[in-house]
């Protein structure tokens, strides 16, 4: 895997330092899951931002409830 050295704020790595004393777990394993955490937000809005401009420009619509009950059968 390959290492990435950040320098982070001293409140920061205290909070860090303190969290893993507590937990146990390892300050990597910490890290490692805010940056997926974060990434996957990212890239969430990526994908918001690309359709809302898809639907802005016409090249994509919306879709009622009921239209979509109506779809897949699932329609009183």
């Amino acid at each position: 895997m390959p290492a990435i050295s950040i320098d982070i704020p001293e409140d920061l790595a205290s909070r860090l330092q303190a969290l893993t004393e507590r937990t146990g777990r390892s300050e990597t394993s910490y890290v490692l899951e805010a940056v997926h955490e974060l990434l996957e937000d990212m890239e969430d809005a990526r994908i918001a931002e690309e359709r809302l401009a898809d639907l802005r420009a016409g090249r994509s619509r919306t879709y009622t409830l009921e239209e979509v009950e109506k779809e897949l059968g699932l329609a009183d």
